[in-house]
């Protein structure tokens, strides 16, 4: 039998305590290691050294490869990121962000993972745990980043 990799998209809206203009600038492989407590990279390609369109970029995962990301798209005009994120034998997802001014010091971010599983064990994880995962996940990220943005310290986990 053929193996059909699920999809699911999860979408979230945070609420961040700064401008765009200071939001924005810390969706950077570079830049979270200020405010989100774990987070790790290794930069593959880059010509200015923080994020761009086509940056390229490795995590460490709990698994035996590496997760990729590739931005495909970077608009700080229009305050929208695009990355491509592909962790070998589990999934690929396709992660949209975009920042909308909501007052002088409100932005709201609007969030979107399309997660396409590779395996069977992953189709089972998107299709039974992957909601209170990705929730999960954005709760600490919207604290982390906004803990940062009033005091300039990272949010211990």
């Amino acid at each position: 039998m053929e193996f059909r990799g699920k999809q699911k998209i999860c979408y979230y809206t945070q609420l961040n305590y700064g401008s765009r203009d200071d939001v924005f600038p810390l969706l950077c492989p570079v830049r979270e290691k200020d405010w989100l407590d774990g987070w790790d990279f290794t930069m593959i390609h880059s010509e200015s050294g923080l994020i761009e369109q086509d940056c390229v970029f490795t995590t460490p995962h709990h698994g035996e490869f590496e997760t990729t990301w590739h931005v495909t798209q970077h608009d700080s005009k229009e305050y929208l990121i695009e990355f491509l994120r592909v962790t070998p034998r589990e999934n690929v997802v396709r992660i949209n962000i975009t920042l909308h001014k909501v007052a002088e010091n409100e932005t709201e971010v609007h969030i979107s993972y399309q997660y396409t599983a590779l395996t069977e064990e992953q189709n089972h994880f998107i299709k039974n745990e992957l909601e209170h995962s990705f929730e999960e996940s954005m709760h600490w990220w919207e604290q982390a980043i906004n803990h940062y943005l009033e005091t300039g310290k990272m949010l211990r986990k």
